[in-house]
């Protein structure tokens, strides 16, 4: 299905019954604003497919053939054509969430805050936030101003990531923590209910940083929950534990929220089977020996 020129595509997680319309998830993957790519949102969509959700992965421009501005355009993008096209594929368009995963937790986060102040200016948008039930962040970086010397010592160099932000001075307008702060509380107000999760082994983002942006959105008078995984890194929450099956704790953290007004999906969520092991356990401590995150 289109998206958008520039990159193209959106990529479909359909329920097999999709008799009555379905929840959609709208889903920025990560990869470093580099290497990002919708078929990283397959595990997750498969999980949630599996238990009556549609998953929509949007693609967006990787630097360098984009900077982050093409990047949070492109999500926008992205989500506008699952909130105005929902019904054409089965969604329900009044039950729409937004979700990024890493670097694609932070583009998603900056389209929405982006959003809201528009929204809250009376600009015209092509989306409407009220479409929107809850935004979940996972293993994001949300004040990337803090987060330069980190990624540096990571391996991604300071000019390449300034490069990618387009300049220092563009750092506060990129950092939905900083925006936040700066918003007025008309635009705080229009924000969905926000879940920020996080493992606290993360080394590629600190959980810390879930953690302060929590804070700051509860001061600002947002509605917010924070998720820690004891000992999870930033890859176990979102590729090994789907891999390994077995009940995944994150997965359910997010059909708990997505089904708290459904008595009847959560007595079928109860009955669900437990997803079944992909790859052996073997191959995935050697796939985390070599992963760069």
């Amino acid at each position: 299905m289109e998206n958008n020129q520039e990159t193209g595509k959106l990529d479909l997680y359909i329920p097999k019954d999709h008799s009555k319309s379905c929840p959609v998830v709208a889903f920025v993957t990560g990869g470093a604003w580099i290497i990002g790519y919708k078929a990283w949102g397959a595990l997750l969509g498969r999980r949630l497919a599996e238990r009556g959700i549609i998953v929509a992965c949007i693609d967006y421009r990787n630097f360098p053939q984009g900077t982050i501005s093409d990047m949070v355009t492109d999500a926008s993008e992205g989500i506008s054509f699952v909130c105005n096209n929902a019904v054409s594929f089965g969604g329900d368009p009044n039950k729409i969430y937004l979700m990024g995963q890493s670097a694609g937790a932070h583009i998603a986060a900056c389209a929405l805050l982006d959003q809201a102040v528009k929204e809250s200016k009376g600009e015209h948008t092509s989306w409407n936030m009220a479409q929107v039930k809850a935004y979940f962040g996972l293993s994001g970086g949300y004040n990337i101003q803090n987060l330069v010397n980190h990624f540096h010592e990571r391996g991604l160099y300071r000019s390449i990531f300034l490069s990618i932000m387009e300049g220092e001075e563009s750092l506060p307008h990129f950092s939905p923590e900083i925006v936040t702060k700066k918003s007025s509380a008309e635009a705080i107000a229009l924000l969905p209910e926000i879940v920020l999760m996080h493992g606290t082994a993360d080394y590629s983002i600190p959980s810390s940083a879930s953690e302060t942006f929590a804070d700051v959105l509860k001061q600002a008078g947002g509605k917010v929950k924070l998720k820690l995984y004891e000992g999870k890194t930033h890859t176990d929450v979102f590729l090994q534990d789907p891999l390994r099956g077995g009940r995944d704790q994150l997965v359910e953290d997010v059909i708990s929220v997505i089904h708290a007004d459904d008595a009847h999906a959560r007595e079928k969520d109860a009955l669900a089977p437990t997803p079944e092991r992909l790859v052996y356990e073997w191959q995935i401590k050697l796939a985390r020996q070599i992963s760069p995150f």
